[in-house]
């Protein structure tokens, strides 16, 4: 989770580290049909980015309106399941003892996705893969 500055990482990143862009969407374009309005000053931030460094992948977006952005949580694990279901028991599981950032919800993204910090302060983001695959 960046500060703003997504898009300077994302530049840094592909040069640094060779890294293929392979998606950069926009707040403004990922986010436009959610319930949540977009603040002007935000529509212009990275939304989700996803770069290839050899075999693995980066995603980096930046923080989201509401979402203070706080220094030691730039990296968070994404954990990325094939149902509900199982996106609902792994997120319970890490809850335990823990603080929900964000509750299982659907998303622009994800039909479940949600933000949680388990009982030893890291955080998850645990998503249902839409198709198997990011967009």
């Amino acid at each position: 989770m960046m500060n703003g500055n997504g898009k300077e990482v994302i530049q840094f990143y592909e040069k640094a580290l060779n890294a293929e862009i392979i998606s950069n969407k926009i707040l403004g374009e990922r986010c436009e049909n959610s319930d949540y309005p977009i603040p002007a000053e935000a529509k212009d931030s990275v939304g989700f980015a996803l770069l290839k460094l050899g075999d693995s992948n980066l995603m980096l977006s930046d923080s989201h309106p509401g979402q203070p952005h706080q220094v030691g949580n730039q990296v968070t694990i994404c954990i990325r399941t094939e149902n509900n279901e199982k996106t609902k028991q792994v997120f319970e599981a890490l809850q335990d003892n823990g603080q929900v950032i964000m509750p299982l919800q659907k998303t622009p993204i994800s039909p479940f996705y949600g933000i949680v910090t388990d009982k030893f302060g890291v955080m998850f983001q645990i998503y249902t893969d839409i198709q198997n695959k990011i967009e």
